[in-house]
């Protein structure tokens, strides 16, 4: 009994291939840059010298939100401690349950 594989030989299988390796190598730089914005905001801390405990540091490597990372990493600059890297989040975080009475998140 022969197998019809043309299907995976079509144009059209090829073209969904690729597609699906063009998205794969898009996340996987979205993943490579993230990691590396991780890692700075590490080093600044390190570079300073401040004590980096590490519930900070699981914190920091297992952000994925490049925008949060980049105002981790402005802030590691000036922070007195590693902690309050993340002082303004916390913050953040009571002034949107002041606005409505309710968490943010709930």
């Amino acid at each position: 009994m022969a197998v019809d594989l043309s299907f995976y030989k079509s144009p059209l299988s090829q073209e969904l291939r690729e597609q699906g390796r063009e998205e794969g190598r898009q996340e996987g730089r979205v993943e490579g840059q993230t990691q590396r914005a991780a890692e700075d905001v590490l080093e600044v801390l390190e570079v300073r010298g401040l004590d980096i405990p590490e519930a900070v540091r699981a914190r920091i490597l297992g952000c994925d939100d490049p925008d949060t990372l980049r105002r981790w990493h402005r802030r590691a600059v000036i922070t007195p401690s590693a902690e309050e890297i993340f002082t303004d989040d916390q913050d953040d975080q009571g002034r949107q349950d002041d606005q409505d009475g309710r968490p943010a998140d709930g």
